[in-house]
């Protein structure tokens, strides 16, 4: 009996009649009969598969990696000769569970070989390399001939997260903490100290310019006292000399002059008696 076979663009077609491949290609439609006609599909898109590994570091900790790897099947004949892909043309499903077999494969082989460089690495390198495992791994396993005899190409490795165990995990979370506080203590401190190094080259900087202050306070105190005495001293001199011009003037004319000097000024003067000794001294003859 005759049917029609619709291909699926995102699957690579091979039609066996008769245990011959006799047309092939990427989401191709046929007629076919059913008696004698085989149906092949392999995946020509990329697939991504999700995994979870528990393994140990060199130091016999327990960790757990959980990620995804994506690989495509570059080959599709080489690959229907190697695993059975052949479909219930009446459903689509695949007959054999040889399709599951060839994830189990890859992700076995990424298995070993992240195994490899987890067994070689402390606990703290493990969980916060996870890139650089990945890229190891990856192309570690682009080199194995399992994958390049089933004509598949491995495109990425990534590992969302390798976590140790509760109890450790919870260790390391408290040394971590513990760590952050000693840090965040010696952060305070140093503030601390650089504030009170501040303040004291405040403090010392307001002395110093007091003391600054005082000197040049002293300098003029100094200075005005030196005006002051050469002041007194010019005036003295000046009255000195003002004076000399009179010292050989008689003492009558001396008392006159000065009589004659607060009648000037006589308006100033409320009231003005003379002894009997000034009288006495104006009237004396001279001798």
């Amino acid at each position: 009996m005759a049917a029609y076979y619709k291909g699926d663009p995102s699957k690579f077609v091979i039609r066996y009649s008769s245990g011959r491949a006799i047309r092939s290609g990427r989401g191709i439609s046929f007629f076919y009969l059913r008696f004698n006609t085989n149906i092949v599909t392999i995946p020509a898109m990329t697939i991504d598969s999700n995994f979870v590994f528990n393994e140990f570091t060199k130091n016999n900790q327990a960790v757990t990696l959980q990620g995804h790897f994506t690989y495509k099947i570059n080959d599709p004949k080489k690959m229907a000769s190697i695993l059975d892909f052949r479909i219930d043309p009446s459903n689509g499903y695949y007959i054999s569970e040889d399709p599951e077999k060839l994830e189990l494969r890859i992700r076995n082989i990424v298995q070993m070989r992240t195994r490899g460089f987890i067994e070689k690495m402390d606990l703290e390198e493990a969980i916060t390399t996870s890139e650089i495992i990945a890229q190891k791994v990856l192309s570690s396993t682009d080199e194995t001939s399992i994958i390049k005899e089933m004509g598949v190409d491995l495109l990425s490795i990534t590992f969302i997260s390798i976590r140790p165990t509760l109890e450790i995990a919870r260790a390391l979370e408290a040394d971590y903490r513990d760590n952050l506080q000693m840090k965040a203590d010696k952060a305070i401190y140093e503030r601390r100290a650089a504030a009170v190094e501040q303040e004291q080259k405040i403090k010392e900087n307001e002395l110093n310019t007091q003391i600054t202050l005082e000197k040049k306070r002293k300098q003029l105190i100094e200075l005005e006292g030196e005006n002051i005495l050469k002041e007194a001293q010019f005036k003295a001199q000046a009255k000195e000399k003002e004076l000399a011009a009179y010292k050989k003037v008689d003492s009558q004319m001396l008392l006159a002059l000065a009589l004659k000097e607060m009648g000037e000024n006589a308006e100033k003067i409320g009231t003005l008696t003379f002894t009997p000794e000034i009288l006495a001294a104006l009237l004396k003859p001279k001798k």
